[in-house]
């Protein structure tokens, strides 16, 4: 899981390597990339199997794959409107909003600490916009708007795999999100504009920062709990502006990193404190 939002942490740093391509194009060449090897990994595994594979993904597999989906196309989108910084710190809100969802359809009790930690990064969100909003133009609002897509599927998804991912394999799930995903974006992406040099860039993208990371937290969530995993995965929201800031020289708004700041505390204080009681209660029991 380590791994895994190390390699998502990519993206904005390659889009921004891109010649020509924009927008909707690089949404689709990214999941048609991503699905195609996912694909390609599921047949080596089961061979002709493959498709009974599919098949079988059930009610769970299917919601899992319109997650996935949803967060291929809403996050490429983002980050081509919007600051990788502004899309990243929208999306670290991801862990609060699983915890909401296990509580509403889990029946999982959120603790007082949560909610202390859901206010606070309420308040760095707003301070993080306090001054980006007034220098938004339509596009950016846009781009922030679809960002927060992407913690809400992010989340929904997080459940589905903590609820389904114990009794059937949810890995061909990611390949039809990416299908989904590619299928969506493919007549907004008409006609095709990427270079030869495009395409590289965007089928690494597509297997090594979205196939192989999300193939990895598909299995990571069968032995980690859910808020391992949403600790976890803000490695990608620290990495990630990092990387463009000294790749690409797109250096964050104060705002965005005092605002950020403020989120990520909030959150890891909630996901440290609830690891470091579960500690405590696994060696009481011991």
């Amino acid at each position: 899981m380590i791994i895994a939002p190390a390699m998502w942490s990519s993206a904005g740093v390659l889009s921004r390597k891109l010649e020509s391509a924009r927008g909707f194009e690089v949404s689709f060449w990214r999941s048609f990339f991503a699905a195609l090897f996912v694909l390609i990994a599921l047949a080596v595994q089961h061979r002709q199997r493959v498709f009974g594979k599919i098949r079988a993904l059930g009610k769970y597999g299917a919601f899992s794959g319109l997650m996935w989906g949803s967060m291929f196309s809403c996050f490429m989108l983002a980050i081509t409107m919007t600051t990788v910084a502004n899309a990243l710190i929208v999306e670290s809100l991801s862990p609060l909003l699983t915890a909401i969802f296990a509580w509403i359809f889990l029946r999982e009790k959120i603790p007082a600490r949560t909610w202390l930690a859901i206010f606070v990064a309420c308040i760095g969100m707003v301070w993080m916009f306090i001054d980006g909003f007034s220098k938004l133009d339509s596009r950016g609002l846009i781009g922030v708007i679809l960002a927060t897509c992407v913690p809400l599927a992010a989340s929904t998804n997080v459940i589905i795999l903590k609820k389904g991912g114990q009794d059937v394999d949810l890995i061909p799930a990611v390949f039809v999100g990416g299908l989904l995903s590619a299928c969506l974006m493919l007549p907004m992406a008409l006609p095709f504009s990427a270079s030869v040099h495009d395409l590289v860039i965007l089928a690494t993208l597509g297997v090594f920062q979205l196939g192989v990371p999300c193939m990895l937290m598909v299995h990571a969530a069968k032995g980690l709990s859910a808020p391992e995993l949403s600790l976890l995965s803000l490695l990608e929201v620290l990495l990630g502006p990092l990387w463009v800031w000294m790749a690409v020289g797109e250096e964050p708004a104060q705002a965005t990193l005092v605002g950020g700041a403020v989120v990520l505390t909030a959150l890891i204080f909630n996901e440290m404190t609830a690891l470091h009681l579960e500690r405590q209660q696994k060696n009481k029991l011991v």
